[in-house]
């Protein structure tokens, strides 16, 4: 029997990465995303697999929106076995007294909000569906354990993930729903570059920062989503080696 999986921010990055692993291994996935246009280059890049995908162009800022993407995956598919909760955005470097109001609640109604959006209809689908549970995964940062200067609005929002995970994975205990997190470090790509010729660092320096590939990303994704539902990683956390997060600096 096809498992079913959500993902969100499935248009690029680490969303598409995994959304594309899952539907090679033979999950039914549903790819949500707010731009239609990339969602289909998600689907045109899944090739013989694409039968398996739908795409949604949902904002999962919007609760009444993401609450009629699970309907539509639960009518077509029956149930939801998995959530990979990955939407978010970031802002530019911006100290605290500088942050504007609306910038401020774009971040937690993404970050945060949209999270709690997805994790609370796919927890209510799981409690009720037969058989009972799934698995929920939420997309953390290096930044729910460090900042990097500069980054309230976001870092704010990545510790709150982290309590979303704990209070959601006691809660779904008695109904088989497991709850974990990734946290995941620079992942080489387009956006990153950046980091490899130089970025900011906390003691006021540029320096540049090492990358991983993104199938380690995806690597680790996937062995905690098949994972049996009588085990969870709830905290892991992907790098590069040789990033500079576990030292002082």
């Amino acid at each position: 029997m096809h498992k079913v999986a959500v993902v969100t921010g499935a248009s690029s990055g680490i969303g598409k990465a995994c959304a594309l692993a899952l539907l090679q291994d033979g999950w039914r996935v549903a790819l949500v995303g707010r731009r239609s246009d990339a969602l289909q280059q998600t689907l045109a890049e899944a090739g013989a697999h694409s039968g398996n995908a739908l795409a949604f162009s949902t904002d999962v800022c919007n609760d009444q929106e993401v609450a009629s993407m699970f309907q539509s995956v639960v009518q077509k598919w029956g149930r939801v076995d998995l959530l990979f909760n990955n939407a978010g955005i970031s802002l530019p470097h911006t100290l605290p007294g500088d942050m504007a109001v609306d910038s401020w609640r774009k971040a937690v109604d993404t970050n945060l909000n949209g999270a709690f959006y997805c994790l609370s209809h796919a927890f209510k689908q799981m409690q009720t569906q037969t058989p009972q549970g799934g698995r929920i995964i939420n997309n953390g940062s290096i930044s729910a354990h460090a900042p990097r200067p500069g980054s309230i609005a976001y870092t704010a929002t990545k510790h709150a993930i982290s309590g979303l995970t704990r209070a959601a994975n006691l809660d779904g205990r008695a109904f088989d729903i497991a709850v974990g997190q990734i946290d995941i470090g620079n992942v080489a790509s387009d956006m990153t570059e950046r980091m490899a010729n130089g970025i900011l660092q906390a003691d006021g320096s540029i320096k540049p920062e090492a990358r991983m590939d993104m199938s380690s990303v995806v690597e680790t994704f996937m062995t905690m989503a098949k994972l049996p539902l009588s085990s969870n990683i709830l905290f892991v956390t992907v790098m590069a080696n040789k990033m500079p997060f576990v030292g002082r600096g």
